[in-house]
Parts: C-alpha cells; sequence; structure tokens
C-alpha cells in the first residue's frame, strides 16, 4: 500500500524551515532524555543501574501508548487549524516545561521516592514530546513530503538529530561540569519551549474542518491497527519493523550506560567526552543528507543490510578501543552513522508503506516496534549484564556497579539478528514508491 502524494509537488522554503525548527527543538529534548536523564540519576541519585531500566522501559510504554492514541487523535480531528497542528503547537511547550522540571526530582532524599518521582516526571515529558513529535509531527512530515522526496527529508530529518545532539550533548558535557544539570536543563528545557512556540505556530497546516468524518469510533480504529487483516495487508511493513526492532533492541543494550560507562569505566571527563561526541556527532551530520539522497536512489533492503553490519561492527569495536579519545570517536562514529543509515533507509520505506488516511495510528504502531519493545528488552539485558559482570562501586553512599564493555558486545550481537527479515523480502531493483506499490 502506497501514499498518493504527488512527485510533482515541491516542499515550499517556509515548510523546510518549519520542519527543521521543530525538528531540531524535539531531537534537543530527546537527547537529554536519552543520555542525560539517565546520567543524572547515576550521578545525583543512586549508582544502581535497575533505576535506569525502569526509567527507560516506564518512558517506552508511555510513549507508544500516546503515540498510538493521540496519533489516531489527530487523523480524528476536524479543526480550522488543522489534522497536526494543535498537537504540535501545545505539545511542544509542555515537552519543555517538564524537560526544565525534571531535575526537581533530585531535591527529594528518600532515594526511593526520587526514583519515583524520575519516573513519574519522565513519562509526562515523554507523553507531551510524543504527542507532538512522535505522533503529530512525524505524521505532518508524511502528509507534506512527496514521495520522491521522502528520503531527502528523512536526511534532512538526520541532519536535524545530529545538530540537536551537537547542542545537547557535546555543549552538555562541559556545562554540567561547570554549572551543573539544574542550569542545563532550565537552558535545554526553555528552547524546547520557546522554539516550539513559535515554529508550531507558524506551521502550514490546512484546514481540516472539510475532510470526512471517519464512521469508525477511536477505540475501533484503534482496535483495527491490530486485527490480522491489518498485518496481511501491511506485511512488508511490518517485516520492516521487526528488522528496525531487533537492531533497536541490540542499540539499547548498551546506549542508555554508554556515559556512565566512558566516565566511570575508561575514566573520560564530561568535558572530555564532549570531544568524542563532537567528532561523532558532526561525522554523522556531514552523512546524513547524502545517505538521505542515497535512500531515495537505491535499494532500500540492500543500505538497511550493509548499514545493519557496519553499525554493529563499530558497537563491538567501541567496547575494544580503550581510553584513546580519537580511536573511541572512530569506533563511535561507525556505530552511530550506519545505525543512522539504517534508520533513514527504514523510515523512508515505511513512509512510502504507510496509509494515507491513518497515518498518525500506523505511525503509533511503528513505536511499538522502534521504540517500545527496543527499550523494555535492551536495557533490562544491559542492566542484567552490568549487574552480573559489572564492577561494583559505592557513589554517594549508595551501592551500585560499573557498566563494562561486555554490554556492547552482546549488544552488537543482538542487532546483527535485524538481517533475518529483511531476507524475508524479495530483492527489487526499484524506486521507493514502486516498492511501496508492490507491498
Amino acid at each position: 500500500m502506497i501514499t498518493n502524494s504527488n512527485n510533482s509537488e515541491k516542499i515550499s522554503a517556509k515548510t523546510w524551515a518549519v520542519m527543521i525548527a521543530l525538528a531540531v527543538t524535539g531531537q534537543i529534548a530527546w537527547a537529554v532524555e536519552n543520555t542525560w536523564f539517565n546520567t543524572f540519576v547515576y550521578d545525583t541519585i543512586t549508582p544502581d543501574p535497575r533505576p535506569v531500566s525502569w526509567m527507560v522501559a516506564a518512558s517506552a510504554i508511555v510513549a507508544t501508548l500516546t503515540t498510538i492514541v493521540m496519533g489516531t487523535l489527530s487523523d480524528r480531528t476536524r479543526a480550522k487549524w488543522g489534522r497536526r497542528k494543535p498537537y504540535i503547537l501545545l505539545g511542544y511547550i509542555l515537552w519543555g516545561l517538564m524537560t526544565a522540571l525534571f531535575p526537581t526530582s533530585a531535591l527529594i532524599k528518600n532515594v526511593s521516592m526520587a526514583v519515583l518521582m524520575v519516573v513519574l516526571l519522565d513519562c509526562l515529558m515523554t507523553f507531551f514530546g510524543s504527542t507532538a513529535n512522535d505522533a503529530a509531527f512525524n505524521a505532518w512530515t508524511a502528509d507534506v513530503a512527496p514521495a520522491n522526496q521522502r528520503g531527502r527529508v528523512e536526511g534532512m530529518l538526520n541532519l536535524s538529530l545530529f545538530i540537536a545532539q551537537l547542542v545537547a550533548i557535546v555543549a552538555a558535557g562541559a556545562l554540567i561540569d561547570s554549572v551543573g544539570y539544574f542550569t542545563f536543563f532550565y537552558v535545554l528545557g526553555g528552547i524546547v519551549m520557546v522554539v516550539g512556540l513559535l515554529a508550531g505556530g507558524a506551521l502550514p497546516d490546512q484546514s481540516s474542518v472539510d475532510l470526512p468524518k471517519s464512521e469508525k469510533s477511536l477505540w475501533q480504529e484503534i482496535c483495527d491497527l491490530f486485527s490480522l487483516r491489518t498485518f496481511r495487508e501491511n506485511g512488508k511493513l511490518f517485516i520492516i519493523l521487526i528488522s528496525s526492532m531487533l537492531l533497536g533492541i541490540g542499540f539499547q543494550v548498551a546506549f542508555p550506560y554508554m556515559i556512565i560507562y566512558i566516565n566511570n569505566y575508561i575514566g573520560v571527563s564530561k568535558t572530555e567526552y564532549a570531544v568524542i561526541g563532537g567528532a561523532v556527532i558532526v561525522g554523522s551530520a556531514i552523512a546524513a543528507i547524502p545517505l538521505g539522497i542515497l535512500a531515495d536512489k537505491i535499494n532500500k533492503r540492500l543500505m538497511m543490510a550493509v548499514s545493519i553490519v557496519l553499525t554493529c561492527l563499530g558497537c563491538f569495536a567501541f567496547s575494544l578501543v580503550g581510553s584513546s579519545i580519537p580511536l573511541l570517536a572512530l569506533a563511535g562514529l561507525a556505530w552511530q552513522m550506519f545505525n543512522m543509515a539504517a534508520a533513514i533507509a527504514a523510515t523512508a520505506w515505511l513512509k512510502d508503506l504507510l496509509p494515507e488516511e491513518s497515518r498518525g495510528r500506523f505511525l503509533g504502531i511503528r513505536m511499538i516496534f522502534w521504540v517500545l519493545l527496543p527499550m523494555l528488552i535492551g536495557p533490562a539485558i544491559g542492566s542484567a549484564l552490568i549487574q552480573r559482570f559489572g564492577i561494583p562501586t559505592t557513589l554517594n553512599g549508595q551501592a551500585g556497579f560499573i557498566p563494562v564493555p561486555l554490554i556492547f558486545q552482546v549488544g552488537a550481537a543482538l542487532g546483527l539478528l535485524a538481517l533475518i527479515p529483511l531476507a524475508f523480502i524479495k530483492f527489487q531493483k526499484k524506486h521507493a514508491a514502486d516498492e511501496g506499490q508492490n507491498a
């Protein structure tokens, strides 16, 4: 099944500007949650790896449920502002607010209550972020992108990811070392709120008042996503999702604990980590647009397969290079850049296959495979490995463990399993649109 975008259409300069601003802002917030939330808990509350695993799992559940429900609601919305704009505008503002409030959990002296609070605040942040970004914004990008430009859009979105990481990770290491976590979260939360307000208010989204209304209830539309008929009619789409899920599980075994590993096992400071992170981000950002163009020109199945092998090799190499900052940067670049390449190919391919009338709902299905299952399974495996093979430590009077290289090696091995589902898709030398039509 393929969406019926007109290949002769072009994305306007205003649309590109709004898309880039919202993508960068959203990715700043996700970069904070995926890296510094975990490090904040380890540094200020407890070095026990289990709360990080709980927080990642809880936010993954919230993100998935939110994207399914709010994505379906945005599909059904019939407003003068459009289907997606109301959710994007309000969602980004509240998303930034929750990011700024997150460090207040450290003011609670009781460790158990503090852990509960960080999980709750992370879930609130995730609810608004998934409403604004995962559900509404991603559906909107599919709405406005012609089929022959989706690889370029995905390349730009991934470039925005690395620009955001450059701000949120590279600058953050030095900022946290100099002024602490509170200022860091306040500044980034404020950026998300202000830019979200300005770009969300300017977002071009046609009125949906005159669009036909669904005859089904919200609950019926959600249930339809999980019917056997949906699986049969969208078989190729689900094979791509399963492959992405397996790669994501391997990635999430190590990634939530990466900065903790670098700081505490290798002995690299947060400021020195900025050098590693900066090299990885700049290198990946330079590659993002060319990889997006490549995804429009070559077979996406081949691009995914090659990228899966190379990202797993990079992850494995990351565990072997020791404390050499240049080698850590090179291994990290291979790991992150080719993981991005696999994501660009998979996402562009998926957007070719999304049913036009229910993009928001199907992006919720994507979250199950892309976020929920990887973030439930991967960090739990990583936590178990750290507790079994990690180095015992005590931080702020709390017992815990320092991560060891094994988590990267196991993650790389699990990620290679993502090649198996791709074997069930017949190799075709066709354009993305043709692949979609034959789904």
